[in-house]
């Protein structure tokens, strides 16, 4: 068996309990990872968002006259600011950047972008460049050279399947489903010597992963309780576990979950309004409790998608595009809007420039936030200024 199946099979919890084999259990705990008091949340849009429609340009004429099927009326849009304000599903979005608690970074995007879902997804999650195929997530290349000691839990992953930004070269993430249920257990107290060839250190590290990990989380869970109520949605659910974890003191440096749905080609003003207000409910939630804990300048929430859609409508919803806004919250982040309106006079073939290259926003995570030198994992972009 390879070291990818193996740990898909021993890496991976989605709910239930889970039997170990025997031989599993032969091995004792491990130091557990010093580390500071921040920490990063991901949220990532899968199907590609249409940022024009979310972020809205609603002072261009332009938007109008390309997007006459779909665009937002300008009555409807919220916290207008310099010709740019947030969709009416995202009610709570303004009110959090109202707060000074949300910055928008405009136009983020790559060079020579891919408009497939999977490879553009890939290239966000690698950090690579268009052209580059890497085997290790930039997040799990950082968990690699920050974890002095093999950490299971440096790294949570809530979703049904593994996320390519954690994998790194020592299995310092893992992904789980039911944090209620993320339970080990094993119907024999008796242990079998595993063999001492090298190669099996995987093996040993994926069995204290599997062990450690279950017992942190429970841990961290019994530790504490959701302030206030969140929606009864998958992401409103993942969000409410994060934050119960956090304040559980578990000590993740990094959290991660998604939301489906944002491929919108057809029916999009109906699906947008519905994904956006499970975005906003749920956020704004875990925005609250996470105030309510005093946490929120410790914890920062990165919302993006794999590309943005292109400008101009195809009758009933939006095709493929590039660049598109990201949303930064907490973290004591300036609550600023940071670089150019949406230029949607000088267009590459349809879709928008990129201006801000996403890598520049992971620098400067990682260099605010986490004290971390990104040259180290291969970013060489320039961080951004006045983010933090």
């Amino acid at each position: 068996m390879n070291r990818r199946n193996f740990l898909t099979l021993t890496g991976t919890f989605t709910g239930g309990t889970l039997l170990l084999p025997d031989f599993l259990h032969a091995f004792g705990s491990q130091t557990n990872l010093v580390i500071g008091e921040q920490c990063l949340v991901f949220i990532q849009l899968n199907g590609g968002n249409d940022g024009l429609n979310t972020f809205i340009p609603f002072d261009n004429p332009l938007y109008y006259d390309l997007r006459t099927k779909i665009a937002i009326s300008k009555n409807d849009v919220l916290a207008k600011n310099n010709g740019m304000g947030f969709h009416p599903a995202l009610k709570d979005f303004a009110k959090i950047q109202q707060n000074g608690d949300l910055s928008v970074v405009q136009n983020v995007g790559y060079p020579e972008p891919n408009r497939s879902h999977f490879r553009s997804q890939e290239i966000w999650q690698t950090a690579s460049n268009p052209n580059q195929y890497l085997n290790e997530g930039w997040l799990g290349r950082y968990l690699d050279l920050q974890c002095k000691e093999h950490q299971p839990t440096a790294g949570i992953n809530l979703d049904n399947i593994d996320n390519l930004a954690l994998k790194g070269n020592e299995p310092n993430a893992i992904t789980v489903k039911d944090p209620n249920r993320f339970k080990i257990r094993t119907d024999t107290d008796e242990t079998i010597k595993l063999s001492d060839n090298p190669q099996l250190d995987f093996v040993r590290k994926i069995a204290n992963s599997v062990t450690e990990g279950s017992d942190e989380i429970q841990k961290a869970l019994a530790k504490s309780t959701a302030e206030n109520s969140y929606p009864k949605t998958g992401l409103g659910k993942n969000l409410e576990w994060i934050a119960r974890l956090i304040k559980g003191n578990l000590n993740s440096k990094v959290y991660y979950t998604s939301q489906n749905g944002y491929d919108t080609h057809d029916n999009q003003v109906a699906i947008q309004q519905r994904n956006l207000t499970e975005l906003n409910d749920a956020i704004f939630s875990f925005y609250t409790d996470l105030k309510k804990a005093n946490l929120l300048q410790n914890v920062t929430i990165v919302v993006f998608s794999e590309f943005g859609r292109r400008v101009k409508d195809n009758g009933n919803g939006t095709d493929h595009g590039t660049a598109a806004p990201m949303f930064i919250i907490g973290g004591n982040t300036k609550g600023k809007i940071v670089g150019n309106n949406p230029n949607l006079t000088d267009l590459d073939n349809g879709d928008l420039k990129y201006e801000i290259d996403f890598r520049s926003v992971y620098a400067t995570l990682l260099k605010e936030k986490m004290n971390f030198d990104y040259t180290k994992i291969g970013i060489n972009n320039s961080p951004l200024k006045g983010l933090f």
